[in-house]
């Protein structure tokens, strides 16, 4: 059987997303929940290779799960992605006063402090809940948000996910020779930048110990509190059982100032730190983390997952 064209079946897999879409904006709230909650526990039983890893990650995040734990945990991780890919496709279309209603913060000073200052906040996210309904409710309070997100190889599918954040009040920047100067801008601008940090997607990161295994985080985040003086402040948001429930921790920022000695040591000092503010994050809700993705060298295909990832967003 021949295969299709490349072009052919990017456009194809674009069809798919926003049919999906479409059926999300369509279908009842509380019904489409239940729906891609109940596809999630579907792909957590047919992607048999995605379970391991996801099972290898949540071992480290809880050595003490029984089994019967970890595969209920396996689950709801993929509920939970589930959950995250209807709520972004709904969110454009979301009144202020749902997004705002279904929105509970902590920590949120630590933000409008770093703002204060005058020279921008990078908010350090991991893969973790519904991310984006924050920044919906942040851009509907006025701030001016940058999110910097991975370049798929579907040119096309990535058009559509920037058009679609970009519906939501967020400056969408693809990572690449672009996204650094960007930040910057913004930074410069006092804004708010969004940089998930819990995956070294382009390689060449920094070396640190995270949930009690070495590998690498990127680097960037550190770089740009140092060089800019902007509030590098961790942060999570957590989907809650109610319907359109979220919850925002927002902790107080990372120091990132020099010591003194070279820059490459005060990066690594602060992205170390870092990590365990994201370590900290996780740990509330590790069925949340969607990491589905090898992550540390002794994972199986650690080394093919760096880079781009076809045809994934989020």
């Amino acid at each position: 059987m021949s295969r299709l064209p490349s072009s052919l079946g990017e456009s194809l897999t674009t069809a798919r997303y926003k049919f999906a879409s479409f059926a999300a904006n369509v279908t009842p709230g509380p019904l489409a929940q239940y729906l891609c909650t109940l596809a999630g526990s579907g792909f957590a039983f047919a992607l048999r290779d995605t379970r391991g890893m996801v099972e290898r990650h949540l071992r480290r995040v809880n050595p003490s799960y029984t089994d019967r734990e970890l595969r209920a945990a396996v689950e709801e991780a993929f509920e939970s992605y589930g959950r995250y890919w209807m709520e972004s496709f709904r969110l454009p279309h979301l009144d202020r006063d749902v997004v705002e209603k279904g929105f509970t913060k902590v920590g949120y000073e630590n933000v409008l402090d770093g703002l204060a200052a005058g020279n921008g906040v990078i908010l350090a996210l991991p893969h973790l809940g519904g991310w984006e309904w924050a920044g919906r409710w942040m851009t509907d309070q006025g701030h001016r948000l940058t999110v910097v997100v991975e370049q798929l190889a579907n040119q096309e599918l990535f058009d559509w996910f920037k058009k679609l954040r970009s519906e939501l009040g967020m400056t969408v920047v693809p990572v690449g020779p672009e996204a650094a100067p960007a930040i910057a801008r913004a930074l410069k601008s006092n804004e708010v930048v969004c940089l998930l940090c819990d995956r070294d997607i382009q390689g060449g990161g920094v070396e640190v110990e995270f949930f009690g295994e070495r590998t690498t985080l990127p680097a960037g985040p550190a770089m740009l509190a140092v060089r800019t003086g902007a509030a590098l402040v961790p942060a999570g948001v957590y989907f809650e059982r109610r319907y359109n429930g979220h919850h925002a921790i927002v902790r107080p920022p990372v120091p990132a100032v020099r010591s003194g000695g070279s820059l490459r040591d005060d990066v690594h000092r602060i992205t170390q730190v870092l990590a365990g503010e994201l370590e900290f994050l996780i740990r509330r809700a590790p069925e949340q983390w969607h990491l589905f993705q090898p992550n540390w060298p002794s994972d199986p295909g650690y080394g093919e997952s760096l880079g781009p990832r076809g045809t994934e967003a989020g």
